[in-house]
């Protein structure tokens, strides 16, 4: 079948609606983001933005800032956070796992504390016990209290500062979507940048009939449409497929397997072969295989819908932390960390840091103390440390039920009705289908299935394809997969996509904005200089 061709040439086509896709776009159109400009000097550019009398100017952010044509384009759906918003409601997830100060709003670091207080909800808050301070005992706070000096020894083992106290809560899943909404809506990033659809193929050449001055572009084919594009943005997350666990009696096909399922392909919990012996009053087992915080999430929400026996199984020990990466990562010792990691001699140590920091699958204390009271009830078995060696589905008494073998063996392990596989996504590029054309004409290294891209999370300098989330893991270090890293990442990607459009004239500076063409190039270039982006020699007006 012949695709159908677009015709324009689009500045920027960003794969992915999640986190990191909303994050990246949102900062491509703020000029004045929170990693540059402090609160003073945003005052002083609105201040410089006001309407002045007579001039007829509306004050808009973005009056003479070019924006660039931009177009989104996700599997799942139409909308910001399509496949998020899903899993969170499959798995019955309230509240996130990240701190206040990880979201995709690139102008305020505190905007979506701001946004909670602003509308009122602060009450979806909610703390991060034993995170802040956490080192101090009590009796090294009964201390403090007594205590009229400043600074002592105590403080010196303390990762995060009691004066952060506030940006270690936690926000409602509700709050934080209604937050990307918000930022969506004010960056003018509607419904009509986006499309579902998935991408199929990837291409960087002249295109014939396209090109002009045999500039490079990219073909973007998708299973709707083929389209042309000066800079590509992936934004997939975990990127691969999700798979099961290789057993010798489960088919390598998710689809083939009946009554069992990876996480992310849940549709519905339990599922019906579940829900239809539950109805019938009947007793029911389920085992949930995983040592993540998913795998916890699934087991409190297995008990809680009522079924019979669930077992969850992880091949290492419980590991509990208040987020993915240690809290050296988060508090006022990250930049030392950071350093370290950027400071190594290669990519393969990068990578060895990573898994260290990162340290597999963990629960949150939250969690952790929930699975224990299901534990203490007689609603959970949890076994710890134990490899599932085989499972085999098998008709018994009339019914499809799976026996499994595990090592160490489990005395008196029952036979269950479901397996729920939540053992993660292992992202390896390098196997990516819509990548393979670029893999043959442009080639780089990669190391544990993470791509070693440039430190502006290009492909390569001299090509304009950039990798934001996990896959720029080798740069932005251990956080990558998660909110902050989208947030670092769309940084980076901002900045460098500038750099190519001031170097390019076919991007032209006129964009979207709503009254940029009244504005001459000097005007242009006195506001540039005086809001902090330019220099007072390229406002001088040329005689």
């Amino acid at each position: 079948m012949t695709l159908p061709v677009e015709e324009a040439v689009y500045d920027v086509i960003i794969v992915g609606a999640g986190p990191c896709g909303l994050a990246t776009a949102a900062r491509m159109r703020e000029h004045t983001p929170a990693a540059l400009f402090t609160d003073e000097e945003h005052r002083r550019f609105r201040f410089l933005r006001r309407p002045r009398k007579g001039s007829g100017a509306q004050g808009s952010r973005h009056d003479d800032l070019a924006d660039h044509q931009m177009l989104v384009i996700d599997a799942e759906d139409d909308k910001w956070l399509g496949r998020w918003k899903r899993l969170f409601k499959t798995y019955d997830i309230s509240h996130l796992r990240s701190p206040m100060f990880w979201h995709v709003d690139p102008l305020d670091r505190d905007a979506l504390l701001a946004h909670a207080y602003h509308n009122e909800r602060a009450d979806e808050l909610i703390e991060i016990r034993n995170c802040v301070g956490k080192e101090k005992s009590k009796h090294a706070h009964k201390k403090a209290r007594g205590s009229k000096a400043c600074g002592n020894k105590q403080d010196a083992k303390v990762d995060i500062n009691i004066r952060e106290h506030n940006d270690y809560y936690t926000p409602s899943q509700a709050l934080f979507c209604d937050h990307c909404q918000d930022v969506a809506d004010r960056y003018h990033l509607g419904p009509e940048l986006l499309r579902k659809e998935s991408l199929t193929d990837l291409d960087y050449s002249v295109v014939r009939g396209v090109s002009i001055d045999d500039e490079k572009l990219f073909t973007v084919t998708t299973d709707k449409v083929k389209r042309y594009a000066r800079v590509v943005v992936l934004a997939v997350g975990p990127a691969n497929r999700p798979k099961l666990p290789a057993l010798p009696s489960i088919p390598d096909s998710l689809d083939a397997t009946p009554q069992a399922c990876h996480s992310m392909q849940i549709k519905h919990f339990p599922d019906p072969v579940v829900q239809k012996k539950m109805e019938a009053g009947r007793p029911t087992s389920v085992l949930i295989v995983g040592g993540g915080l998913t795998s916890g999430q699934l087991s409190d929400l297995a008990v809680r819908k009522g079924v019979t026996n669930v077992w969850h199984i992880m091949r290492g020990p419980m590991k509990v932390k208040h987020f993915d990466v240690g809290l050296e990562w988060m508090g006022k010792y990250k930049n030392a960390e950071q350093a370290r990691f950027w400071t190594a001699d290669s990519d393969l140590e990068r990578l060895e840091m990573i898994k260290e920091a990162r340290g597999g699958g963990s629960m949150t204390p939250l969690f952790y103390k929930r699975l224990k009271k299901h534990i203490a009830a007689d609603r959970l078995t949890v076994v710890t440390e134990t490899q599932i060696e085989d499972a085999k589905l098998e008709l018994i008494d009339g019914e499809s039920v799976w026996t499994v073998k595990t090592e160490p063996a489990i005395p008196n392990l029952p036979r269950f009705d479901y397996i729920y596989f939540a053992t993660g996504i292992q992202s390896d590029f390098a196997t990516l289908p819509y990548l393979q054309n670029m893999l043959e004409k442009y080639p780089i290294p990669g190391y544990g299935g993470f791509p070693c891209v440039t430190e502006d999370l290009m492909w390569r300098k001299d090509l304009p394809l950039f990798l934001v989330g996990r896959l720029a893991a080798l740069q932005l270090g251990p956080a990558a997969p998660n909110i902050g890293g989208a947030k670092i990442g769309a940084e980076r990607v901002a900045w460098a996509i500038e750099d190519l459009a001031s170097k390019n004239s076919a991007w032209g500076r006129g964009g979207s904005g709503p009254n940029s063409s009244e504005l001459d190039d000097a005007h242009y270039d006195t506001n540039q200089y005086l809001s902090g982006h330019g220099n007072m020699y390229r406002a001088l007006a040329v005689e």
